[in-house]
């Protein structure tokens, strides 16, 4: 019959030890994560709020602007995926395809989707409290 040391135990408690640690470590790294990533989606759907002020304003498209926006919302859609915040990703992934072809959806498409601004920076609002919590 195997029996454990003194030594034997000693180490397996401080390898036990520093894996927790790591964990610790891990889960608090992952929260930073997603808190900077939620802001993203804030400034991403403020950013485009301004864009779509001015394009009112103005009646003037500016594609560099959209492709900018088609950029970041879809950067944003990958890095809410890694981090498991799917719901989120999937309203980015959307106004990222909308922002590349706006002819790509249908409005009652969009309409369902609920990917409106207000609505996609609520719920990125409502995850940051969530995580603070």
């Amino acid at each position: 019959m195997n029996t454990l040391t003194s030594k034997a135990l000693g180490e397996l408690f401080s390898h036990g030890s520093r894996w927790l640690a790591n964990l610790r470590r891990a889960k608090t790294a992952r929260k930073q994560e997603s808190v900077e990533a939620l802001r993203k989606v804030i400034v991403a759907a403020r950013e485009t709020a301004v864009y779509l002020r001015r394009l009112h304003d103005s009646g003037k498209r500016d594609h560099e602007i959209e492709r900018n926006l088609a950029v970041l919302w879809t950067e944003l859609a990958f890095t809410l995926e890694d981090l498991g915040l799917n719901k989120l990703a999937k309203r980015c992934q959307i106004k990222g395809r909308h922002w590349a072809d706006p002819g790509h959806y249908d409005n009652d498409f969009l309409e369902k989707s609920d990917t409106s601004l207000e609505r996609v920076e609520k719920l990125a609002r409502d995850m940051l409290a969530e995580i603070r919590r």
